[in-house]
Parts: structure tokens; C-alpha cells; sequence
């Protein structure tokens, strides 16, 4: 007796593992089936490092097995298959002329280069291709968009407050919790000369025989890329990141906002969650995530300063900048408002710099796939913005290098956050400053390490980023007079006089052509 025809082939990409996604609507199996596919395109369109290959592949073969337990029909493709053709549209191809499905289904993908690869994959075989809602997020592509329509500029603080609004999080009535949207005052300080005290251990998930098959696998496959696998520990199932949720709702939150911009050498933990993969791969959602901790607050398990600095970044923030790339792409991916064609040092893909700041970032970078926000901004990423370098070789770096980087949330965070090279339509103002920043957020502990002195911009001790920092000022004093939020560091240039400018024009040259290494 033949076969029943295959009605849909639903596919599911590798940062989209929620079995109540949008593609799951009306799933029968009887007639239905799921498709999923590793392939090394995905690893090698940009060098991505072992540890965030690691977790997509490790979390997308555990999600395998959650479907099995619910009994939906796979066909799924590993990268180890004699017959995988390395790129997502010839595999879907592959499984087009085998499966003979009668439509594909799909949940809107969030990267934008994939989306294309598969509609022209399906228009070029006739098949029709649905593409639903990724009801994931709280806010609608379409709902931004109208958000953003005839407003002169964007700024994530306003729309954040419409979202508080609109979902009820953290409101007393229609007015927010404690009478103001935002506790930055509250929080973001830095240690005491002695370093932070009591720091929570990591949550952390020892491999499993599925992830100690794809380590071994992305090790032999994947031989020359950067990272590490010596440390991998991350939650690759809902049910790990679950877990890891808890206990950052438990151990970290309390702490989280007084301590979420500070610095300290061989911590790279401290108070932050350590779920922003499993909730970018979908393991998570961002409702539970932010319910858990507005139920901290309401009972008293952790201040509403830690609280909302937390829910904004994810009610906030991660909204925000979807709703920008996916109303601004493609062509946001080549804004370059600042003009930067730098290279990136090399130092980036080895961590061996003298730069103390920059070797704790990076080194952790690669042992782990991770570093908090303050790290991403306000060292590797101010590090490259001063230097001048192309912001789309910053974009590629970031993208390969953690394990939480999907493109329609890295990109703009690099472009427009950190490399301020979409006009000012992120962020209101360049992320800039000179050593003493990370002098100041670190306690000195970074830089008592260094052999360069942050309060020093010209001479051999000086450091680069306060020599940067200056010349920065000096190549865009115009852009950043113009600008309220930066005048005043501008009108600092007064202090120099025209032979300490020549002088520190020159040094941050040598600089741009050889970083120290």
C-alpha cells in the first residue's frame, strides 16, 4: 500500500527550538513532518568558534529527541552525513526531491540571509512556502514598524515604556512600580579596591553523551576555528535552561543590577544570567523569563532596581533592536556612518595582547563563547570603534564568537550600539571613552595588570585607548560637537595644544597600523 503523501514539511532552523512554535499549528502526524538540517555553511559563512557551533548543534539534536517524545516525524540531517551538500538550501533541496512534500511551513527566521536562501530554494521548486509569526516575542515585526512610523528619532527608552504598558509588566495601575521607568541611578556600580565578594557559582551543565559527540565532531571537523571546548557547560535543553534560569532568578538577580557594569579580571560570571543563548535558540521564553522576575520582586526576593534593569534588557532592549533590524534590513547590514575601514587586529582571534582588559575579554571570549555587555561595549567593541575599524569586520567577530549570536540580534547591538555606524538611529550618541572608563569600572584591577597607563595618552606607557580616545575626539569633532550628549567631551579638545595633537594624531597611527600584540 503507497505511502500517504506528505501534506507539510515543516522546518525548523537551529535558534528556533520551541515545540510550540508558530510551524507547530494544526501538526498532524499522520501527514505532516519536521525537517531539520546541520550543515557547515552555517559555521563557516562567518568562522563561527567552537562553543556557539557547539551549542546550536548540541541544542538542535536534543531538540530532536523532544519531538520524538511527542511524536512528530522527523527527518533530520547531520553535519557528519556522506550526502549533506554543506549549505541549507541545497539540503532543503535534498529533502524537496525525496519527501515530495505538497507546502512548507516555517516560523520567521531571524536572520535575514537565511530567510532569502529559503524562499528562493522553494520559488525555485514550485512549492509553496508559508512563513508564520514568531509569536516568540512579545512585539510583532509589523507592531515596531508602527511604533516607528513618523517618528523623527527612535530610542529604545520610549518604546520600552509603550511595552511596560501594553503587557502589564512591573505597573502599579498605569503608572510603573516605584513611580519611575528606569533605576539606572540605582545601580551599574563599580567594586571596591578589594573586587567583588561572594560571587555565586556559575550554573553550569556537564556534557552529556549527545554534546560530548558533537565536541568531538566540531573538534575534528571544524580543527582551525577559534575557541575552546575544554569549558563548554551550557544548558542545551529547556529543561538545563530551565534550571538556569532558576537559579539566576535565586542567586544573581538580587546583585544583578548594583553590579551589571562592573569589571573584574578572571570573573566572568559575577551577577549576570547566563541565558541569553537559551532564550536566542528559543529554549526559553522571554515571558517566563520576565514573569520569574517580576515575581522576584513582588516577593521580595530581589530589589526592583536589579528588577527592572533586568526586564528591561529583555522587554526592552532585545525587542527593540529585532524590530530595527528587521525594519531596516538588508541594507543596514552596510551602513558605515563613521567611515571605518580599520582592519581587525588579529589579536581578536588569539587574545595575546598586552592590553590587560582586552586579553581578559577575548581570553574568556574563547573559553567560553562569552562575555557580559560591558566587555562587548566598552572594551572589545570601544577597542575597535577608536581604532576604526570596518564595523562589518566587527559584526563578523561577534557573530562567530559567542554563543548567544543570532544576526537579528547582534547586528544591530555591533553596528549601532557599539560601533555607531548607523547614523545615531540605535543610540543617541558613540559609546566612547579612554582608559580611565575601564580604569573606573574595573577598580583599577584591570590595569594594575597592564603595562600601559590609562591616565597617560602619549609616550610609550600610554594607553591605547586613551590615545585612541583622543584622536577619535580629533577625527570626528565636528560630528560629536554637533551632538548634545558628546559637546562636552569635545570641548576637552580646548586642553590640547596644536603640537599634542600632531603628537597624538601620530601614535594613534601607528596604532591603526600595528595594535600592540
Amino acid at each position: 500500500m503507497p505511502a500517504k503523501p506528505l501534506r507539510r514539511l515543516v522546518l525548523v532552523l537551529g535558534d528556533q527550538l520551541a515545540l510550540d512554535a508558530a510551524a507547530f499549528d494544526d501538526f498532524d502526524p499522520a501527514t505532516d513532518a519536521v525537517w531539520m538540517a546541520e550543515v557547515a555553511e552555517e559555521s563557516t559563512h562567518v568562522r563561527s568558534g567552537k562553543p556557539r557551533t557547539v551549542m546550536f548543534l548540541s541544542a538542535m539534536r536534543h531538540f530532536a529527541q523532544a519531538l520524538a517524545a511527542v511524536g512528530r516525524p522527523l527527518h533530520y540531517l547531520s553535519l557528519d552525513d556522506p550526502a549533506n551538500p554543506g549549505t541549507l538550501a541545497g539540503a532543503l533541496v535534498r529533502a524537496i526531491e525525496a519527501l515530495k512534500p505538497q507546502s512548507l511551513v516555517l516560523t520567521a527566521p531571524g536572520d535575514w540571509r537565511v530567510l532569502q536562501a529559503l524562499k528562493a530554494c522553494a520559488a525555485a521548486h514550485g512549492m509553496a512556502l508559508e512563513i508564520r509569526e514568531d509569536r516568540h516575542f512579545y512585539c510583532t515585526v509589523r507592531e515596531f514598524a508602527a511604533h516607528a512610523q513618523g517618528r523623527k528619532q527612535l530610542r529604545m527608552e520610549y518604546f520600552y515604556r509603550e511595552q511596560r504598558r501594553r503587557h502589564g509588566v512591573l505597573m502599579d495601575g498605569d503608572q510603573p512600580i516605584g513611580g519611575q521607568w528606569n533605576f539606572d541611578a540605582d545601580n551599574r556600580e563599580a567594586f571596591a579596591k578589594t573586587g567583588p565578594v561572594a560571587v555565586p557559582a556559575p550554573c553550569t551543565v556537564p556534557p552529556d553523551a549527545i554534546t560530548r559527540e558533537v565536541i568531538a565532531l566540531v573538534d575534528a571537523r571544524f580543527p582551525e576555528h577559534p575557541g575552546s571546548l575544554q569549558h563548554f557547560a551550557w544548558p542545551v535543553t529547556r529543561e538545563d535552561a530551565l534550571t538556569a534560569l532558576q537559579a539566576f532568578i535565586a542567586e544573581r538577580l538580587p546583585q544583578f543590577g548594583r553590579w551589571q557594569d562592573a569589571l573584574w579580571p578572571d570573573e566572568p560570571w559575577l551577577w549576570h544570567a547566563q541565558i541569553s543563548a537559551a532564550l536566542n535558540l528559543k529554549l526559553l521564553n522571554p515571558r517566563e523569563v520576565v514573569a520569574a522576575a517580576e515575581a522576584a520582586y513582588r516577593n521580595g526576593q530581589a530589589p526592583l532596581a536589579s528588577v527592572e534593569g533586568f526586564i528591561r534588557q529583555i522587554l526592552g532592549w532585545r525587542e527593540y533592536v529585532r524590530g530595527i533590524y528587521w525594519t531596516r534590513m538588508p541594507d543596514y547590514l552596510d551602513r558605515n556612518a563613521l567611515g571605518a575601514s580599520g582592519e581587525l587586529p588579529d589579536f581578536y582571534w588569539t587574545g595575546n595582547t598586552p592590553m590587560a582588559c582586552l586579553a581578559d575579554a577575548i581570553g574568556q571570549t574563547l573559553r567560553h563563547g562569552y562575555a557580559q555587555h560591558i566587555q562587548r561595549l566598552m572594551v572589545t567593541g570601544l577597542y575597535a570603534l577608536l581604532l576604526g575599524v570596518s564595523p562589518q569586520a566587527v559584526h563578523a567577530w561577534y557573530l562567530a564568537v559567542y554563543v548567544d549570536a543570532v544576526e537579528w540580534v547582534e547586528l544591530p547591538n555591533t553596528l549601532g550600539m557599539s560601533q555607531a555606524a548607523d547614523g545615531g538611529l540605535m543610540a543617541s550618541k558613540p559609546y566612547i571613552a579612554s582608559g580611565k572608563y575601564i580604569e573606573r569600572m574595573s577598580a583599577g584591577s584591570l590595569c594594575a595588570r597592564c603595562a600601559f597607563k590609562p591616565a597617560e595618552r602619549l609616550g610609550p606607557r600610554a594607553c591605547p585607548f586613551t590615545t585612541l580616545y583622543w584622536d577619535f575626539l580629533m577625527r570626528h569633532e565636528a560630528l560629536l560637537a554637533a551632538n548634545p550628549r558628546t559637546v562636552m567631551q569635545v570641548r576637552n579638545l580646548a586642553r590640547l595644544g596644536q603640537d599634542e595633537r600632531v603628537a597624538i594624531a601620530a601614535q594613534a597611527a601607528r596604532l591603526r597600523h600595528r595594535s600592540p600584540a
